[in-house]
């Protein structure tokens, strides 16, 4: 939408809402936006499948952290 026809509906609805009804719509309007700013996208089987690749070529090769150590270290902290 346009910053025009927006501005259109902005004023509009300060022409028509009570101040509480404004309070209401904004506070709706921020929550929908936070939530679907914060929805992560789901992985597809082919990125979850690179994602595996690369953890075992590094496993492989000997990088990372043994769980042992990684689980001594937070029974120590």
């Amino acid at each position: 939408m346009s910053t025009a026809t927006l501005t259109n509906l902005r004023d509009y609805l300060y022409g028509t809402l009570s101040p509480a009804n404004m309070m209401w719509l904004g506070t709706q309007l921020t929550e929908r936006a936070m939530k679907e700013e914060h929805t992560p996208e789901p992985y597809t089987m082919e990125e979850i499948n690179t994602i595996l690749d690369v953890a075992e070529q590094n496993f492989e090769a000997g990088l990372g952290i043994p769980g042992e150590d990684v689980f001594r270290d937070l029974a120590e902290a």
